[in-house]
C-alpha cells in the first residue's frame, strides 16, 4: 500500500514490514528519526526517514519489543478494550452509573457557568465521550464514562455545558475551561 501526500508534494510510503513475526506499519516520510508506537488497536506503526533500511528499523523493532508488548498489554487492559468487549448487560450497567451521576453535575455547575442544559441523553458511542448541540441545548454523554475515574465524567459534562457558553473548541472555548475547572487537560488526558 502506497500513499502520497505531506507538505509541498512529499510522498510518504506505507507498507507491512514483518519483524519475528510481528507486522509492522511503516512509513517512509520526511522525518529526522524513526518513531515507534502502538496505536490503540495493538497494531505497530514505524515511521522513518526515506533512506532508513529495513535492516536497521528490524533491529530497531527488536531492540523495542519488550515495550511494545508491555504497551500491548496496557492497552488491551484498558477500559477501551473493555468496552469493545461488553455485554448488553454491562453497557447497561454503565447507563444506570452514568444516568444516576450526570443530572447532580449538570444541577452543580449550571449556576456556576450561567446556563442551562436541555435534554439529557446517554449513549455508548465508540468516538465521542459526549456532544452538545448548542441551538437546543441538548448534551448527549457517553456511557463508558462509567469505566473511568468520576473525574473524567465531571470533566466531560462541564465541557458539553461549556458548548452551551462557546461552540467551537478555539482559545475562547480554551479559556473559559481554564476558568472554570483549571485541571481539565488532566482530566481529558485519562481519557486518551
Amino acid at each position: 500500500m502506497t500513499r502520497a501526500g505531506g507538505p509541498r508534494g512529499a510522498r510518504a510510503e506505507t507498507r507491512v514490514l514483518v519483524v519475528d513475526g510481528l507486522e509492522v506499519a511503516l512509513t517512509r516520510k520526511r522525518v529526522k528519526n524513526v518513531n515507534l508506537r502502538v496505536r490503540p488497536d495493538g497494531t505497530v506503526a514505524v515511521s522513518a526517514p526515506p533512506r532508513t533500511s529495513d535492516a536497521f528499523v528490524s533491529a530497531f523493532v527488536r531492540e523495542k519489543r519488550p515495550w511494545i508488548e508491555a504497551r500491548r498489554r496496557d492497552l488491551a487492559a484498558s477500559p477501551r478494550a473493555r468496552a469493545a468487549a461488553a455485554t448488553p448487560e454491562e453497557v447497561a450497567e454503565w447507563r444506570a452509573v452514568v444516568e444516576a451521576c450526570v443530572p447532580a453535575l449538570i444541577a452543580a455547575w449550571e449556576p456556576i457557568m450561567g446556563v442551562r442544559a436541555g435534554t439529557v441523553a446517554y449513549r455508548n458511542m465508540t468516538s465521542r465521550w459526549g456532544s452538545c448541540q448548542p441551538s437546543t441545548g441538548r448534551i448527549c454523554i457517553n456511557v463508558r464514562l462509567a469505566l473511568y475515574p468520576p473525574e473524567c465524567l465531571e470533566y466531560v459534562v462541564v465541557h458539553e455545558l461549556c458548548h452551551l457558553i462557546e461552540r467551537g473548541h478555539g482559545p475562547r472555548f480554551q479559556a473559559a475551561m481554564d476558568r472554570l475547572m483549571p485541571d481539565w487537560r488532566a482530566r481529558r488526558a485519562k481519557l486518551r
